[in-house]
């Protein structure tokens, strides 16, 4: 059994399916899905991605305010956030953190919300979801300084193996994409093949960056089955031990989400 890590249910083209999330999540549980984790990023989509995960039993979610649509401004409160996290399906906070690859103007700003968030990971503890990009230096000094007990997972990981160790040494877990099936991914096909069994997460980020050979099309979280397919091939590792392990490291990080099945 698989699980995606991490997913935008409510933002998934559904073409391919005749416009059917039902449909969707049934292709993905034939090839071996059996969770989700739906994934909020801004106040606006926090209802819809709760309600996705009450209707939808093999579905969690998270809430926050991605740093990409933190408004001028207007920093995510703690309270709503705090509120937000209150719910029985809401098993992690984020995603969160920083991007200054397009907004480096915005640095100030998301450096508040993204401090917000672990404020909130602090005293919950539930787990972080963070985005980083073009902010390698700034994430790892505020993860250091936020010192979470449960700490999270960088998703879609796509810097270095310093970084890697930083964040693996700071408690935290490492998510791949299809971005490692990319033709020009080799620096991070040297990091997948280097982080611990244990500390390693699968995900799609659909609707966005398919793998190899979907690359170019709407991604789906069907097709985490060739990530891990491709990782497991990667590290030399079988299939279906590799599916067990990332679905036992996912069980692990977010203790609140409802896995069924055998991992």
């Amino acid at each position: 059994m698989l699980v995606d890590s991490h997913c935008h249910l409510d933002r998934l083209d559904l073409a391919a399916h005749d416009g059917s999330l039902d449909a969707a999540l049934d292709a993905a549980r034939q090839r071996g899905v059996g969770h989700f984790l739906c994934i909020g990023v801004s106040a606006d989509n926090a209802a819809d991605v709760k309600a996705l995960a009450e209707r939808y039993d093999d579905v969690d979610c998270s809430v926050g305010v991605h740093p990409l649509d933190v408004q001028p401004g207007a920093a995510p409160a703690l309270d709503w956030l705090l509120d937000e996290l209150n719910h029985p399906r809401v098993v992690a906070i984020g995603e969160t953190g920083l991007d200054y690859h397009y907004e480096p103007e915005a640095a100030e700003l998301q450096q508040e919300s993204f401090r917000l968030h672990l404020q909130a990971a602090q005293q919950t503890g539930k787990p972080v979801v963070v985005h980083t990009r073009g902010a390698r230096a700034d994430t790892l000094a505020l993860l250091r300084e936020a010192a979470l007990p449960n700490a999270g997972v960088l998703h879609c990981f796509t810097e270095d193996w310093d970084m890697a160790k930083a964040a693996l040494d700071l408690g935290f877990y490492i998510s791949l994409s299809g971005i490692v099936t990319f033709r020009n991914a080799d620096a991070l096909r040297d990091v997948a093949r280097q982080v611990p069994a244990d500390r390693l997460l699968v995900e799609t980020d659909s609707p966005y960056l398919a793998p190899i050979p979907y690359r170019g099309k709407p991604n789906l979280p069907q097709y985490v089955r060739e990530v891990a397919e491709f990782l497991a091939m990667l590290r030399g590792e079988a299939y279906d031990a590799f599916a067990e392990q990332t679905t036992a490291n996912f069980k692990r990080l977010f203790p609140l989400a409802r896995v069924k099945g055998e991992a």
